[in-house]
């Protein structure tokens, strides 16, 4: 079991305060990503898990035992914590082979030669690099090498695996190759896994649960889905998502019982049950809103089909990419892409017909930047 509990950490450098009262549960056998951009905090707080930083308010508990009590003044050594943590940069010992790398820490613990040797072999097998356990890391790849660092990590069988950026010094299609054998890892090991990346394609791939990081404080926990399809607020949403999310402005109308939004694209009317009701914005009055819709939720027709929600656009640009085409596509004063599968051919200025599906929408407050509108997860059959 592996259940990590933070309440109300406070962290501070000096008057920076680069932690604020950050709160989050990490089930046993989650695979957590705390995501972020640069100097969020997300780094910071794996410190706190692992150790190497004290907080200078808040409590830690894993499975119910707990490793930091700041208000007594209690940290449990980071030896005592049973878990183990990679960085980014590989930190394998030069001299030692990948064998010898992987078998160091369990020679430490003094285990048996044969115990030794089958978690060093079952750890090089996982990551799929036992035939390189003689070569020296000059001798390994940047990919090869990272795998060695992990094998030595879960070689000792950690009830948690911390993971710092482990995979961003390494080339585009390496990150692919490696992405799915920590995927593997953790399904295969069950491990607890809480992994620290900038790089929404990781997290949204590899994770079970996602902690978004802005600013010192964590804006929103939840599965890759949920964050994708339900960002809680306009930053959320304009970091998550590649390419990026539309935002068109409008204007919202919400009675109690319905929201009617207009903007650009046309009117739309919203039910009860797709709005949020914690989020205060005005009733029974017209209010400033932003619309959000995913590239590959707008399609393209170029007739007019029997389709409730079409509107006439006009071809901006379009930019073939190989596998799909993206399309920069303009109703009058809004400009907004879609993303269309295979190769595509569009002349500029061509007329065409975005086809919108606005039960994906989602409204936000213009005023506060809040999500007031959520959007139904539910897979959307094409029109096509």
């Amino acid at each position: 079991m592996s259940k990590i509990e933070l309440q109300h950490i406070d962290k501070y450098y000096g008057n920076n305060h680069v932690l604020r009262d950050i709160n989050l549960t990490i089930e046993d056998g989650d695979f957590m990503t705390l995501l972020g951009p640069s100097g969020c905090g997300k780094t910071t707080t794996l410190r706190v898990i692992s150790g190497l930083e004290k907080p200078q308010n808040g409590t830690m508990l894993i499975d119910g035992k707990v490793m930091i009590d700041a208000k007594e003044a209690f940290f449990e050594a980071p030896s005592k914590r049973n878990l183990n943590l990679v960085f980014q940069s590989y930190a394998l010992w030069p001299h030692m082979t990948a064998y010898e790398n992987v078998a160091f820490g369990l020679k430490i613990k003094r285990l048996s030669k044969h115990e030794i040797d089958e978690r060093v072999m079952g750890a090089l097998r996982k990551m799929r690099i036992e035939e390189y356990k003689g070569r020296y890391p000059n001798e390994l790849s940047g990919g090869q090498q990272q795998r060695v660092a992990i094998a030595r990590a879960i070689a000792t069988s950690p009830k948690l695996l911390l993971l710092d950026e482990p995979l961003s010094n390494l080339d585009a299609r390496l990150r692919i190759d490696m992405r799915a054998e920590l995927k593997r890892l953790h399904r295969e090991t069950g491990t607890t896994i809480i992994y620290v990346t900038h790089d929404q394609v990781e997290a949204l791939t590899m994770s079970t649960k996602i902690a978004l990081f802005k600013e010192g404080e964590i804006s929103q926990v939840g599965s890759p889905l949920e964050l994708y399809n339900n960002p809680i607020d306009l930053t959320a949403a304009d970091f998550i998502g590649n390419p990026r999310i539309n935002f068109i402005e409008g204007t919202a109308l919400y009675d109690g019982t319905t929201m009617r939004v207009r903007s650009e694209l046309g009117e739309f009317l919203f039910a009860q049950e797709r709005i949020k009701q914690d989020e205060e914005f005005p009733k029974g009055e017209e209010f400033a809103c932003v619309l959000g819709l995913r590239p590959e939720m707008v399609e393209i027709e170029t007739e007019l089909t029997d389709t409730a929600h079409a509107v006439a656009a006009t071809v901006y640009a379009s930019q073939p990419a190989g596998s799909e085409t993206l399309v920069t596509l303009t109703v009058g004063k809004a400009e907004f892409l879609a993303i269309q599968i295979g190769l595509n051919e569009y002349e500029i200025n061509q007329k065409v017909f975005a086809v919108l599906h606005p039960s994906r929408m989602n409204v936000y407050n213009k005023a506060t930047g809040r999500l007031i509108k959520y959007a139904n997860t539910k897979r959307i059959k094409s029109s096509r």
